[in-house]
């Protein structure tokens, strides 16, 4: 060995270089690591060491010396070394931050990692690190929209309390139309689903006709009652309010959670309340679809059933709902729990606006 390396190979120690060796799943740097320092523990020279594992002389006296100092653990650690790239300085960093939360110069509604490179010098990989870092993502968008309901709180509050406490001897309805639902038929059969490879559909499609779902939620015990109509006007609407009033018991009051569409608040829809004095209607807030329980479901509906359904008529398409919410009645239907805070939701409102605010 060099001079100024000495070390002994303990029992200890080579069992487990001789493990390492052995182990077929070890990084082979380690595994010639070890037999260097075997080999040093047998006593061959440097010279014969450097034949047997094709290492050169400065590479033997390099791990030689390492586990004098560190033992076994040391052949298994890399030093770290500094990149051969330069680090990305402060200022351009600070660049790339302030371009990404403006609008770009050109014609584009946002930055993209290319032209953003581009603009300011960087790779579009370092590009793509420094919004990483910083959590930007410019080319994603939600979508959202602040109720200007002057009543927004008080709507609020009445409809979640009749979510978390229902009244007694009553039932709690969330109503709304899911309108213009198409039966699209596809203009060739898809593939089906097989190893490595997901069910096709052709991206163009024949249209056969629009179907207007109604359906009420049952709060209590999550199942619907539901009708498809051809249109959905006041009439339509009517027409599924007295179907509502012949399936709900009689000595029951009727409580319907339902949004500011114009059929809702008819006059003829006044006077058919009238004469059913055991209906109350509450509306939602404006712009708070998000509020109206039944529209989880029309969203369940839309992804597992319409969204890649294919539907060779207005009745297929109708048959397949009611399919559908049959099923949901009798295997899925389970209360509908509110979890949210009001206050929370109301001081979140009060931010957006003094955000939209400040901004504009």
């Amino acid at each position: 060995m060099r001079k100024g390396i000495s070390f002994t190979v303990t029992a200890d120690d080579r069992r487990r270089l001789d493990a390492i060796v052995a182990d077929r799943c070890a990084p082979q740097k380690h595994v010639w690591r070890a037999r260097i320092v075997l080999f040093s523990g047998d006593g061959l020279g440097t010279s014969a060491i450097m034949a047997a594992t094709s290492k050169s002389k400065t590479c033997v006296w390099r791990w030689q010396e390492r586990f004098m100092r560190e033992g076994v653990a040391g052949l298994l650690r890399d030093k770290t070394r500094p990149s051969r790239i330069a680090p990305v300085s402060r200022a351009k960093v600070d660049e790339v931050i302030a371009l990404t939360l403006k609008t770009p110069p050109h014609e584009a509604s946002h930055w993209t990692v290319r032209a953003m490179a581009d603009v300011v010098g960087l790779s579009a990989s370092t590009v793509h690190e420094i919004w990483k870092s910083h959590g930007l993502s410019p080319h994603r968008w939600r979508q959202f929209k602040l109720s200007n309901d002057k009543d927004f709180a008080k709507k609020l509050r009445k409809v979640v309390g009749l979510y978390i406490s229902p009244p007694a001897h009553a039932v709690v309805l969330s109503v709304d139309e899911k309108s213009q639902i198409q039966a699209l038929d596809r203009t060739q059969p898809g593939l089906p689903l097989k190893k490595g490879r997901g069910r096709t559909l052709t991206h163009d499609y024949k249209r056969n006709g629009t179907t207007t779902l109604f359906a009420a939620l049952n709060v209590l015990d999550g199942s619907v009652i539901s009708k498809n109509m051809q249109r959905h006007r006041h009439q339509e609407f009517l027409r599924f309010l007295d179907q509502i009033e012949r399936q709900v018991s009689g000595d029951k009051k009727i409580h319907v959670i339902l949004d500011n569409y114009g059929t809702h608040k008819h006059a003829n829809t006044r006077a058919w309340l009238v004469r059913h004095p055991r209906w109350t209607f509450h509306f939602i807030p404006t712009s708070s679809s998000w509020l109206n329980a039944v529209e989880g479901f029309f969203a369940k509906l839309t992804r597992r059933r319409l969204k890649y359904g294919v539907f060779k008529s207005v009745d297929d398409l109708k048959a397949a709902i009611n399919r559908f919410v049959a099923e949901h009645n009798k295997t899925e239907a389970k209360p509908f729990i509110w979890k949210a805070d009001p206050d929370e939701i109301i001081a979140a409102r009060n931010r957006g606006f003094q955000t939209l605010e400040s901004i504009h």
